[in-house]
């Protein structure tokens, strides 16, 4: 134990506890907690003690994956069961007389199941966070992570459903299936164009909303911030010229909506290049529809080459795409939303008194452009009013919401979009969403 001990502490690591687990007759099992300050610190330190000749390190965890053991939700009873009383009107025979109701009207589903305020989280684990096509059950601890966010922010019952398909037809027919149970349905981590077709077929064939959040729940964040960035610099979204790097269901989504917004010059760009109408190489349905109407003067060549006078710069790609020089041929006070996850398309510190507004994907630096401002209040607002499905003007109207939380008084480079954890976000997106619903 002596030398354990020893060599966690020259490799930096501080010792929290001690256990003994179990004794065996010439053995021990210690349970050992260390504070480390990141993943390769915790090698470090593991590889410290694996050195120690006659030890063998059972198990190694850390915080992340205790918190994931058994995973991170679980279904409750809302209502005690005591007496038999309770459990016949819960279980048999009361509950005959609810599913006759419901038979005679299923819009009574809506009321007497949890239908009202579930939402199921559907995903095929092909486009997960930045890790891509990782499978539906590696998929599964980011769809709980996500039901959780629905159920502390917006109040919304979720529940997470990995589908064990790539085809756009059976997922399709699957969520068609299942969706009698729910009030809406999210689609989350599906890659593009796939998810394209997926969404727009769902949306015309069940009555109850159907939102990708990877589009839109980007989409209305970008919007709200971009309101707010346009104000610092005094600019006004008919006026500028915006650039979008990555083209895929992110970046198509944002386009959408700051079009719907009022932006009428916009440059998409892909690994290839410039979107115009016309290119032949690398294209595809969604690419076609984007060249068709992005893009007013035809501008060609690299990211580089477009990216010189633009007011703003989206980034829904890989990091490292642009430097510091391209921020210094942008317009003046640009605006660059680097929204590339973990590693943004140009870091913060190296835009630094190039930019007048900056924007990234993290939590560790200012501005974070998170979906978690925008899924649970808009879900809340559909389902309060019965919506049958989220539109742009209740897009724009979450958007709308997010932006005005910041009061004009408070507005600065480095506060254009409310924190994660303002519980007024999703109550006024909430609101704003079905009062946007009903007109």
């Amino acid at each position: 134990l002596g030398e354990i001990t020893t060599a966690i502490g020259r490799a930096g690591g501080d010792i929290e506890a001690v256990d003994i687990v179990s004794v065996g007759k010439d053995f021990l099992i210690r349970d050992i907690t260390v504070n480390a300050s990141s993943e390769k610190h915790d090698e470090e330190i593991v590889n410290a003690v694996s050195a120690i000749d006659g030890i063998e390190i059972v198990n190694v965890s850390d915080k992340t994956f205790l918190m994931h053991l058994g995973g991170k939700i679980e279904t409750v009873s809302k209502i005690p069961l005591k007496t038999r009383s309770d459990l016949s009107m819960a279980y048999t025979p009361g509950v005959a007389r609810v599913c006759e109701a419901i038979a005679k009207d299923p819009e009574k589903a809506f009321t007497l199941t949890i239908k009202k305020n579930t939402v199921a989280v559907i995903s095929d684990g092909t486009a997960v966070l930045g890790l891509g096509d990782i499978g539906p059950a590696a998929a599964m601890p980011v769809m709980e992570g996500k039901c959780q966010l629905f159920k502390e922010f917006g109040g919304v019952d979720a529940f997470p459903i990995c589908l064990d398909t790539k085809d756009p037809h059976e997922i399709v027919e699957t969520v068609k299936r299942i969706a009698v149970a729910f009030g809406g349905i999210n689609l989350e981590d599906i890659s593009a164009p796939r998810c394209f077709e997926i969404e727009e077929r769902l949306k015309n064939e069940l009555d109850i909303p159907v939102f990708h959040d990877d589009q839109h729940g980007t989409a209305v964040v970008v919007l709200a911030a971009l309101i707010n960035a346009l104000k610092i610099v005094g600019k006004r979204m008919e006026d500028i010229k915006l650039v979008v790097n990555g083209v895929g269901a992110a970046g198509v989504a944002c386009s959408k909506i700051v079009m719907a917004a009022g932006v009428k010059n916009i440059v998409g760009c892909d690994q290839t290049g410039a979107i115009y109408e016309g290119r032949r190489e690398n294209m595809n349905w969604v690419k076609d529809w984007y060249a068709r109407n992005t893009n007013p003067n035809k501008e060609t060549g690299s990211i580089h080459d477009v990216i010189k006078g633009a007011d703003v710069f989206f980034g829904l790609s890989v990091p490292g795409v642009i430097d510091e020089n391209d921020l210094k041929n942008m317009a003046e006070q640009p605006i660059v939303f680097a929204m590339a996850n973990p590693v943004p398309e140009i870091m913060p510190e190296d835009a630094e008194g190039l930019v007048a507004v900056m924007a990234t994907g993290r939590s560790d630096y200012p501005n974070q452009i998170n979906n978690v401002l925008c899924f649970p209040g808009i879900f809340r607002g559909a389902l309060n009013c019965r919506a049958s499905r989220i539109n742009e003007q209740m897009k724009l109207a979450a958007a709308n919401a997010i932006a005005a939380i910041i009061g004009e008084d408070e507005l600065h480079p480095y506060y254009i979009i409310p924190s994660v954890f303002d519980r007024r976000v999703g109550e006024a997106v909430a609101k704003d969403v079905e009062a946007a619903a009903y007109e």
